[in-house]
Formats: C-alpha cells, sequence, structure tokens
C-alpha cells in the first residue's frame, strides 16, 4: 500500500512539473456506458497516465459528471490549470450531413428522428475532414461547462466524428472496406468505397449474432460479397473471442486492426475501465 501510494504521489508530481511547462495533453470520452480519459507527454509521445470506468448500468448525464470529477480527483488531475485537453462524447444522438445540405441554422431539426430534444439540449456540429459532412450532435453539455470551469479553452467532438477521420487517413486504395469498431454495448459499421464513405451507423448489441445480423444486414444493403469485401474489427474485439469467431465464419476476409492516430482506443487496462485513451 505504502508503495502503491508513493508511486501515484511521484507520477502526480512529475505531471504537474510538465503541466506548468505546457507538455501534456489530457484526451477524456464520455458516455452514459462508462468513461475513461489518459495524459500524454506530447514532446516524448507516450502515455503517462490512463484510468476509466465501466458502468454495470447505463447513468444520466448528472450521474457520468460525477464519475468523471470523483476519477479526475482521484489522480489529482482536477488541480492542473490550463492544460491541452479534448473531450469525445459518444451518444446515440447525432446524425451526418453533407456539407452541400448543411445549414447550421437547421440543427436542431436534424436531430428530430433520433429522439426527443429536450428544450435545454444544446445542438452542435463538426466539421469531418476529408468526408464532406458535418457531424450534428447533442453533446454532454454540463460535462464541458465542468471542463471550461476546470481547465478552460478546450476542444471537444463526437465518436463519430474522430472516428471518421481517422477512418479517412487508412484509405490507401481503390476498392471496398467494411470498418466495424466496438465498445462494451455498441458498436459503429462504417463502409468506405472507391476511398469515398458510403455508410455510417451506430448500434447497439448484446450477444454476438446481433453483431453478426448488423453485419450482414449491412453487406445485404449495399450488395457487399461477404466473400471480397474486407472486414476489419477494432476496439473491444480480439482474435480470440466470439465476436472475432463468429464474424470469421461468415466473412472470409476479416481481420483486427489497430488504428495509430485514434486520439483513443477501446482496448481495456485491466482495471475494468472501458475507451481507454491511446497515443495519436
Amino acid at each position: 500500500m505504502v508503495i502503491g501510494h508513493r508511486y501515484m504521489t511521484e507520477k502526480t508530481i512529475n505531471i504537474a512539473a510538465l503541466a506548468k511547462e505546457k507538455q501534456i495533453r489530457l484526451s477524456i470520452q464520455c458516455s452514459l456506458n462508462g468513461l475513461s480519459f489518459f495524459i500524454i507527454d506530447t514532446i516524448l509521445n507516450k502515455v503517462l497516465l490512463t484510468d476509466g470506468e465501466q458502468f454495470k448500468t447505463s447513468k444520466t448525464p448528472y450521474l457520468v459528471l460525477k464519475s468523471l470529477q470523483a476519477l479526475l480527483a482521484k489522480h489529482g488531475i482536477d488541480t492542473l490549470k490550463g492544460i491541452e485537453t479534448t473531450v469525445i462524447h459518444d451518444n446515440d444522438m447525432f446524425c451526418h450531413v453533407p456539407n452541400a445540405l448543411f445549414n447550421e441554422d437547421e440543427l436542431p431539426n436534424y436531430l428530430k428522428f433520433n429522439g426527443k430534444l429536450l428544450a435545454n439540449d444544446e445542438v452542435v456540429f463538426d466539421s469531418v475532414s476529408n468526408a464532406e459532412l458535418s457531424t450534428v450532435y447533442v453533446p454532454f453539455t454540463n460535462i464541458n461547462n465542468f471542463i471550461f470551469d476546470l481547465f478552460g479553452v478546450f476542444q471537444f467532438k463526437h465518436l463519430s466524428t474522430e472516428l471518421l477521420e481517422t477512418l479517412a487517413k487508412h484509405q490507401k486504395g481503390h476498392g471496398t472496406v467494411c470498418y466495424a469498431h466496438f465498445s462494451e454495448r455498441n458498436f459503429e459499421i462504417a463502409v468506405y468505397q472507391q476511398k469515398k464513405l458510403q455508410l455510417y451507423n451506430q448500434f447497439q448489441y448484446t450477444t454476438k449474432e446481433d453483431v453478426l445480423y448488423y453485419l450482414l444486414f449491412v453487406y445485404e444493403q449495399l450488395q457487399l460479397d461477404v466473400e471480397e469485401v474486407k472486414l476489419k474489427l477494432f476496439g473491444l474485439v480480439e482474435e480470440d473471442d466470439v465476436i472475432f469467431d463468429i464474424c470469421y465464419t461468415y466473412f472470409r476476409k476479416v481481420q483486427v486492426f489497430e488504428p495509430k492516430n485514434l486520439l483513443f482506443s477501446s482496448k481495456p487496462n485491466g482495471t475494468g475501465s472501458i475507451d481507454l485513451t491511446l497515443l495519436s
């Protein structure tokens, strides 16, 4: 216990010193199912500290904020000042609008079929690089307010924006590729054809059969050949787990891959946390 406490104290002092030199960056990912963070040394490009929490059941935004406050306080991060911070919002209140049809004055109308907007909901948008799209979504405003009060000006974006911007950088060939990104209870499917995005959607799942159903449905709707079109899995998936095994049974060209420039990763860190961030 004493050794562990001393280790964390030395680590906190080191991070605090680097914060004064503007040498660290904090990334936070939050959802109703869990949250995580990492701190990276921007000069050495090395993760200094990472932690997170996976909720047994979905929480309200209020309780997610309480969990985030406790997590940051646990590591003394809430005492750091003016550090570069990015917040990734992961929720299902979002949609993508082609830039040719996008009108910033119509943001609430884009989401009216996704769910019920509350009177105090803030609707914002991200411009998705290299995709000619805008992500319209409802962020966790209470978390944004908390982070602003704590660290000042910061960047925030939706999970889908980060995924699409990252996957666009991986489009080297001219064929068709289907990507599936997994978290604890949701997964996202993105299909690229001739380097252009054809489909992006988010699905909830509880069993491996749910995953198979949605993947086969997407392949059928886009008339993709399960024998030829590559299926690339990443996030909370490994080559020896049930999701990979069932995909391997139905899709000839399936593989697990790890994007190198994501602001986050869904790999657990051994402490029960989810969506842990990695080097970008």
